[in-house]
């Protein structure tokens, strides 16, 4: 069974924040929500060699504090629990072996957390409650094992921004087939409310994860 190693980066938490206060979406605008106002000040319309050593500065105390230590501990033993069940439950919804026999969490001090699907790897944030931790680790694995899976096929159909969007919607099947796991809710975003609507709706009437991609890229090719 596939296992999920949780650890912390300094460079990769700094790289993050820094790329989160330079952050665009057209999904929503509170991926920089939590951060002071010093830290944006520093990092926006910068490179970030340009202040990274003064973000170093600013992060020392958080960075060298145990309360990392024991976060990290706490979300490695509450998804051992769950690990198995998880890694069971997505193989059979996605129809396909998991793409990866490792995947790599890293800690990130900021409310912004991205996947690598190269590198099967992901971030998780410290300021999230324990069962939001949890969440966060099994949305950005879907994320990824999509990334490895379905992506290259889909996008063809659809092109690659609305192919990101199937890819997030589809985090509303956590809701009904995983929520037992964390007791969290995958809330989404809302440009995609009415397409995890129409996933939801789909999928309760036939839980076969290739029929549900045909469904999905005709209505976005209709609708969006």
């Amino acid at each position: 069974m596939p296992k999920v190693i949780f650890t912390f980066d300094k460079e990769k938490d700094l790289h993050n924040i820094w790329e989160t206060c330079n952050f665009k979406s057209n999904w929503s605008n509170n991926f920089k929500r939590g951060l002071p106002s010093k830290v944006l000040e520093l990092c926006e319309d910068k490179r970030f060699q340009e202040c990274e050593k003064e973000l170093k500065d600013y992060f020392l105390k958080i960075h060298k504090s145990e309360l990392i230590v024991i976060f990290i501990k706490s979300v490695q033993e509450a998804w051992n629990k769950i690990n198995d069940e998880f890694f069971k439950r997505l193989k059979k919804i996605m129809k396909k072996p998991i793409c990866s026999d490792k995947f790599i969490g890293y800690l990130t001090t900021a409310g912004r957390c991205p996947y690598d699907f190269q590198e099967y790897s992901f971030m998780f944030s410290l300021f999230y409650p324990l069962p939001n931790a949890i969440l966060t680790t099994a949305h950005e694995i879907m994320h990824v094992q999509f990334h490895n899976t379905y992506w290259k096929k889909i996008e063809k159909q659809i092109g690659k921004e609305k192919t990101a969007d199937l890819k997030e919607a589809l985090t509303v099947l956590l809701n009904i087939e995983f929520q037992d796991l964390w007791f969290a809710e995958d809330q989404g975003y809302e440009p995609h409310k009415e397409l995890r609507k129409f996933i939801e709706k789909e999928w309760k009437k036939e839980k076969d994860f290739d029929v549900l991609m045909k469904k999905c890229t005709r209505w976005i090719q209709k609708n969006m």
